[in-house]
């Protein structure tokens, strides 16, 4: 008998069989197919909620042109961030001298984020115990994204003192052989309370940076940063990287204006966005603080993640 190439060995034995025990074993696997009515797997009433599915995405959410939603947050579920979020825990003075601590504790019965009437809200705070306390939150940390256009609607807070920023670092770097800032960094949006309504964008790579006052930054005086909405963008392929505030373009450098090699553009594997309130500090700090603008809030509507199609 010549056996047909087009079937396997298991469906050659069953067409061997004779049609009772062929019926019997076809019943038989079939009943051994049927899925599962239920998953061992069940999630911990403690455990985060699972951020929405960028298809999940509401109707009123347009992307750039040439542009698919792979992934936001609208921050409309729960009272907590989601699992693809990470909330830093920091003692202050852990970078660029700055005055808070970051916690995803609560703290005299107030946490330092938490989602509330469709926003993400950051509250920067005195505690009891005469510490200041914030919070610094990670987008999908882990894996990041490589390339990409990252918009979120933000509120900023007002005081001198206070230092706001929408951000981006590598994913999963080796400090011990890529540090900061041959690293990278993408500072989408900065504000500080003392100069109000003044929003930056940066870049930092070991070339250009602010160590050497070499940063690539642009500023503008946006009228109601504080108190109010505004969007903050960042456009970013392999060879330009561009920041708009409310569609309007902020800062604009190519490869080929800062150079092709690592320390000039390292802006060739994923990075992960970061928000966060810092509280005095380099920056936030340079004229003083008063703590008498605390407690502060930074309120974001949403963070949305767009790439080429």
């Amino acid at each position: 008998m010549h056996q047909d190439q087009s079937l396997g060995r298991s469906e050659y034995l069953i067409h061997s069989l004779d049609p009772m025990k062929k019926l019997l074993l076809l019943s038989l696997v079939a009943l051994i197919s049927l899925p599962s009515c239920g998953s061992d797997k069940k999630d911990s009433p403690d455990d985060p909620p699972a951020t929405p599915p960028a298809a999940a995405m509401p109707s009123d959410i347009v992307a750039p042109e040439g542009y698919t939603l792979v992934w936001h947050d609208e921050f409309n579920a729960g009272t907590r961030l989601g699992r693809d979020w990470v909330i830093e825990n920091q003692p202050s003075g852990w970078v660029n001298h700055e005055l808070q601590n970051y916690t995803s504790k609560e703290i005299d019965g107030q946490t330092t984020t938490e989602i509330k009437d469709g926003s993400l809200l950051i509250h920067c705070f005195k505690a009891s115990d005469g510490k200041i306390y914030s919070g610094r939150v990670y987008a999908k940390p882990d894996t990041g994204f490589l390339y990409g256009y990252f918009e979120a609607r933000i509120k900023l807070p007002s005081g001198k003192g206070t230092w706001p920023a929408f951000w981006m670092m590598p994913s999963n770097n080796d400090w011990s052989t890529n540090w900061w800032p041959l690293c990278g960094e993408i500072d989408i949006m900065e504000e500080v309370g003392v100069d109000a309504n003044r929003v930056s964008s940066s870049l930092h790579t070991e070339n250009y940076n602010h160590t050497k006052n070499t940063q690539k930054t642009h500023e503008m005086y946006l009228e109601g940063a504080e108190g109010e909405f505004h969007i903050y963008s960042l456009e970013w392929t392999p060879d330009e990287i561009t920041t708009f505030v409310d569609g309007k373009e902020q800062l604009h450098f190519t490869k080929a204006q800062m150079g092709t090699d690592h320390a000039s553009w390292p802006f060739h594997y994923a990075f992960y966005p970061i928000l966060n309130l810092a509280w005095g500090g380099d920056w936030g700090g340079y004229k003083g603080v008063d703590e008498s603008a605390l407690p502060v809030t930074m309120e974001v509507d949403y963070l949305r993640i767009f790439q080429k199609k």
